[in-house]
Formats: C-alpha cells, structure tokens, sequence
C-alpha cells in the first residue's frame, strides 16, 4: 500500500528515497551550506529543506539510521520524533554525538530515516475500574532478566 503525499523540496538533494523495495524507512538528508563539526554529547538542527503535508490520520516518525549509530555514535536525540499532519515547517533533525570523537556532518549526508504510519485518534473513557490480566500491574523487570 502507499499514499500520497505532498512536498515542497528547497534542498540540492532528489526527493528522500527506499533504498531496497521492502523498506520500511526513506532515507533524509543533511541540506548544509558547509560541512558541521559535531563535537561529543553535543546536539544540533539538521535541516533538510523538506516540507510535507501528511494526510490525516498519518504521522511522519524520524528514527536513527543504524551505520551511523552503530559505527559513529551519531544518533537522534528524541527518537523517534513525530511529524504531525498539521505540521508545515521544515524537517528537521535533532542530532547527537554519542562518541568520544568529533564527526563531520556534510551536506547531503544521509543522517536519518523517515517512516510513515497511519495512527488513531484516542477518546479516553472515564472509568472506575479496569479489567484485570495475568499481568495485572507488573511493571519494568517484572519477568527477571
């Protein structure tokens, strides 16, 4: 399945793509004047020069992308970021350097991953009571190790 989606592309950059035709996520890039040095534990804006108008119902998640998690510790800070439908500013990234080392960002670096999903509208029902499970309240750990 696929759906339309609006966008306004003010990058140098082709329109975020699949990179194999089961991927979930597309692939965002870095839209820079020049390159970023980002230092340790530091976090900063990544533009993209992508804007969207996601239809109702659907929300853009903004995940890491896991080669420069895993091999340089650069990772995004509130993952997954949400894009509303009813958002129209530009994508961008908020990054952060888990490493020891400093990494230089460059313009047209892929540096995250966009996946669309549909989502529902909770309505919350007041309630005195709730149906008890197996579980009941067990929380963080409950199952052991």
């Amino acid at each position: 399945m696929s759906v339309d989606i609006k966008i306004i592309n003010t990058s140098k950059h082709p329109l975020p793509q699949y990179q194999s035709a089961q991927a979930a996520g597309l692939d965002l890039q870095a839209n820079l004047d020049e390159s970023y040095l980002l230092h340790p534990l530091q976090r900063v804006m990544v533009g993209t020069g992508l804007f969207l108008e996601l239809p109702l119902g659907y929300e853009a998640q903004i995940r890491p992308r896991s080669g420069l998690a895993s091999k340089h510790g650069i990772t995004v800070i509130n993952s997954p970021g949400t894009i509303d439908s009813d958002y129209r500013g530009e994508i961008k990234i908020c990054l952060v350097n888990l490493s020891d080392e400093a990494y230089t960002i460059n313009d047209g670096e892929r540096i995250a991953q966009m996946v669309v999903a549909k989502h529902e509208t909770a309505h919350f029902v007041l309630s005195e009571s709730l149906n008890g499970t197996e579980r009941g309240d067990g929380g963080h750990g409950h199952t052991g190790k």
